[in-house]
């Protein structure tokens, strides 16, 4: 019996495939305090179209989100050497903006450390797996699984500070 033939895909599929992202790579700009999120967005995009056959074909969304971190601190270096920051400037180029339809959750999570709030941001809100999550910030997954549950810990301390009695949001994280 002979195997049927599969035609290889061409670039242009296989970028459509990664530009499906487009949104979720603005949407984690936007979040880190980008002023121009599409802008990053797009950069991405175009660094993933000349580097396509680096992007990881299964799951493309965590290189995209390293590419675009990337592209955040240079953006983030060059506001720095192109004028001089005010203070107030500098405190917000230094902690992007955490913003939650909550404003208990908003104030819990600016308590936490930033590389807390990066860990339940990229599983929350970006949707990551914990293994997608690790491959973005560059380490194993056993050491985000545990970064993770720490910042999950320092989160619900934080929570109960300000909301004792309803935890609903720390187990809404738990849960995933």
């Amino acid at each position: 019996m002979r195997t049927p033939r599969t035609t290889p895909e061409t670039p242009e599929a296989r970028f459509g495939r990664v530009f499906d992202h487009l949104e979720a790579v603005a949407n984690y700009a936007a979040r880190r305090g980008s002023d121009d999120p599409e802008g990053i967005a797009a950069e991405t995009m175009a660094i993933a179209w000349r580097r396509l056959s680096s992007v990881p074909d299964r799951e493309p969304r965590p290189w995209l989100f390293v590419t675009a971190r990337n592209l955040l601190m240079a953006e983030r270096r060059a506001a720095g050497r192109q004028t001089p920051l005010r203070p107030e400037r500098a405190d917000a180029l230094a902690e992007p903006p955490v913003e939650s339809s909550d404003p208990v959750v908003t104030a819990a999570l600016m308590q936490l450390a930033p590389a807390d709030r990066e860990a339940l941001t990229l599983i929350a809100w970006d949707d990551l797996t914990t293994a997608q999550a690790a491959a973005t910030l560059g380490i194993s997954p056993v050491a985000f699984r545990v970064r993770l549950h720490r910042a999950r810990r320092r989160l619900a301390r934080a929570l109960a500070d300000h909301r004792p009695t309803d935890r609903r949001p720390v187990a809404e994280l738990e849960s995933r």
